[in-house]
């Protein structure tokens, strides 16, 4: 066998194979489902789930999460969400029980699984039915009629034919191309090629039939002559699939990805968005992700004339071994007037905010919750954020915006999406108008000025994979470097999907580019979004000394995370947060005397500093030796905070190498009263006891 061949042999084997394993994994998984959960996916929504869905749902391990799945599968295919009633389901049950009572009578076969039942499952009942039977010339047929599905992608009007060949048994979909007029005849001798004169025959006893015979398109069938065209059976596919065009499937992956993460009542509320995140380096150096989260509708609460919405966002930032290296929360309280609420209803809400982040590679995930609604959305994206050990000239990536207006921030605070002076207004969507102007931002550092004085911008446009205009421009007329913003009008780009390609050239010679794509669309005017966001404090402030100071110690960069956590403090040492994360890397670094100065201020302090303040200053008296002062700490924590296996077992310690066995022995008792599982504490008690 040819290499090139035994090549395609060998990888038609693997794939076989691969599907072949896949579907008896599938098949196993369905055999130890449930019988109420196996009757669910295998006989009520066999027709009309995605396999992403089913793919889902036989993931799931426990009676309640396939609940949660169910009550979320028909959530999703609400035609009015909001009311107490599911008519979709209503109506879904109601097919299959007429399926179960009108077309299973002359088959073995229930009737939800006749082709009649399962094509009335999914399009429901036709608007017409012809019926022919008790004919001797062709067999028992029926030819339904449907018209005002185009919404769901189907043609305006359209026929279904089923018929009984030999005058029993179940009622088969006909197909004019695999069938042909000769299979609803109930004797035909000729050529079985032959459609025409099959379709003669049959219209010399039924003429309205022997049309549809040839095409299911009303009209068509009587412009074929010859073999029938190929838009019937695509017709039929289309039908079979018209259940995963109406719905959007991700929401399973979501719901699989978040089952034990979000609370149960929002589980089967997944609503889809738009998402954009982008990295930008401050002059200060630092990184910032800039991200913007656009739902695809926002539920309120009406109180009077006053209409509200709480939205709690999530974010975690993991490195790919799944540490978490940054996390955060945040609210957003939304209250509208009537007038408000109009405007706002009629264009989708983007939320924008940004974060520091250290160089490296990260999968970030930031999760939205309406408390209001029981809703939720994610985003989730992998980044890189390079080092100063990468590439001495660096290209972040495009963002695209439709308007850019002057407005730097007040006091050099931060504002989302901000390229130098110009605020940036952009649909995550990258959806534009013709009318529009097309704003293109990006960052390139590292570059010198002899650099800048032998450099240029080369921009290109694809369509459908051509080149479709290009220009260049060089670096020097730009006057904001490292920010560079452009502007394109889009006059001569008529509705169709782009790809925009940003390269430098050196001295002609291409060095770094940077790619992305959008759409411009028929449409004469774009919803675009009503933004939330906040001006943050300007890039000296402590917080982003001690935000990346934390991020270094959750990597484990203790150096590098002291640097930056001595910084915070150094400027607000009454800080509970500075000091307390301060602390954490000296205890990591095995520094306890440096603690005692940072914590001490502020354990008397009014308002009861956090519980980890007193944690870390009890514990460091004890790796010191001073157990007094460990103990009075410790006594502090209990007080104010209630008792806590940590530290009963850290009082229990002091006291033990105070000498004080009495009250060790009564601290580890209760500790293993609220936890028999430490086998180190039993241990310990057993120690003493044997001692007296």
């Amino acid at each position: 066998m040819p290499m090139n061949k035994r090549t395609a042999f060998v990888l038609l084997l693997l794939v076989f194979l691969m599907v072949s394993g896949g579907t008896a994994r599938q098949k196993n998984k369905k055999l130890n489902l449930p019988e109420l959960y196996a009757k669910w996916l295998e006989e009520e929504v066999v027709y009309i789930i995605a396999p992403l869905e089913e793919e889902v749902f036989l993931q799931l391990q426990t009676d309640r999460e396939r609940d949660l799945f169910i009550e979320a599968f028909w959530a999703q295919r609400d035609p009015s969400k909001g009311d107490r009633e599911n008519e979709l389901r209503k109506e879904h049950n109601r097919r299959i029980n007429y399926a179960n009572q009108y077309f299973g009578r002359a088959t073995p076969k229930a009737g939800w699984r006749t082709d009649r039942g399962r094509m009335y499952i999914i399009l429901g009942a036709p608007n017409d039915i012809l019926r022919f039977e008790g004919k001797n010339q062709i067999c028992n047929t029926e030819v339904w009629f449907y018209q005002g599905l185009s919404s769901i992608g189907l043609p305006p009007g359209f026929n279904l034919v089923f018929y009984q060949q030999g005058g029993v048994g179940e009622y088969r979909v006909y197909s004019p191309l695999k069938d042909g007029p000769m299979a609803l005849l109930t004797s035909y001798f000729g050529d079985q090629t032959d459609y025409l004169s099959a379709y003669r025959r049959l219209q010399e006893f039924e003429p309205e039939l022997a049309d549809v015979s040839l095409s299911l398109i009303p009209g068509e069938g009587q412009n074929i002559l010859g073999r029938p065209s190929m838009t019937s059976d695509v017709l039929l596919q289309r039908i079979e699939t018209t259940p995963l065009r109406v719905v959007k499937d991700k929401y399973a992956q979501k719901f699989l990805d978040y089952k034990d993460v979000v609370e149960v009542e929002y589980t089967a509320n997944y609503i889809d968005s738009d998402s954009l995140v982008k990295i930008k380096k401050d002059s200060s150096g630092i990184y910032f992700v800039h991200y913007a989260i656009e739902p695809e509708r926002l539920s309120v609460n009406q109180f009077e004339d006053k209409y509200y919405t709480v939205l709690k966002l999530n974010g975690v930032v993991a490195d790919l071994d799944g540490k978490t290296i940054h996390q955060f929360e945040k609210d957003i309280e939304l209250e509208f007037d009537k007038e408000q609420i109009q405007q706002v209803s009629q264009r989708p809400l983007s939320i924008r905010d940004m974060f520091p982040l250290i160089p490296g590679m990260y999968k970030v995930s930031i999760l939205v919750k309406n408390e209001v609604s029981k809703e939720f959305t994610s985003l989730e994206r992998d980044l890189l954020i390079p080092g100063e050990k990468d590439a001495s000239v660096q290209m972040t990536q495009i963002l695209m915006g439709y308007r850019k207006r002057e407005n730097p921030p007040p006091e050099r605070r931060l504002r989302p999406f901000q390229m130098g002076i110009y605020q940036i207004y952009f649909h995550s969507n990258r959806v534009f108008l013709m009318q529009d102007d097309l704003v293109l931002t990006f960052q390139i550092h590292g570059l010198s000025q002899e650099l800048r004085n032998k450099s240029e911008l080369k921009y290109t446009f694809f369509k459908d994979e051509k080149e479709f205009k290009a220009f260049t421009k060089r670096i020097s007329e730009y006057k904001e470097v490292p920010d560079f913003v452009e502007q394109v009008s889009l006059k001569e780009f008529f509705p169709a999907h782009y790809e925009i390609r940003v390269a430098l050239l050196v001295e002609k010679q291409e060095v770094l580019f940077e790619t992305d794509e959008f759409d411009v669309t028929h449409a004469e005017s774009i919803a675009r979004p009503w933004i939330y966001s906040q001006l943050l404090a300007a890039t000296d402030d402590p917080v982003y000394a001690y935000v990346i100071g934390q991020q270094f110690f959750n990597s484990g960069e203790f150096e590098e995370a002291l640097q930056y956590l001595e910084n915070a403090y150094s400027k607000m040492p009454d800080n509970v947060l500075f000091a307390e994360g301060l602390s954490r890397i000296y205890a990591e670094l095995k520094e306890h005397a440096k603690i005692l100065p940072v914590l001490e201020p502020l354990i008397n302090l009014p308002g009861s500093p956090a519980f980890d303040v007193h944690v870390l200053l009890g514990g460091s008296y004890q790796e010191l030796g001073e157990f007094g002062k460990a103990i009075e700490v410790f006594d502090k924590a209990i007080q104010r905070f209630g008792v806590n296996i940590l530290v009963l077992n850290a009082l229990g310690g002091c006291y033990f190498r105070w000498g004080q066995l009495s009250e060790a022995l009564a601290a580890w008792e209760k500790s293993l009263e609220m936890n028999p599982e430490q086998p180190e504490i039993r241990k310990n008690i057993k120690a003493i006891k044997e001692k007296r």
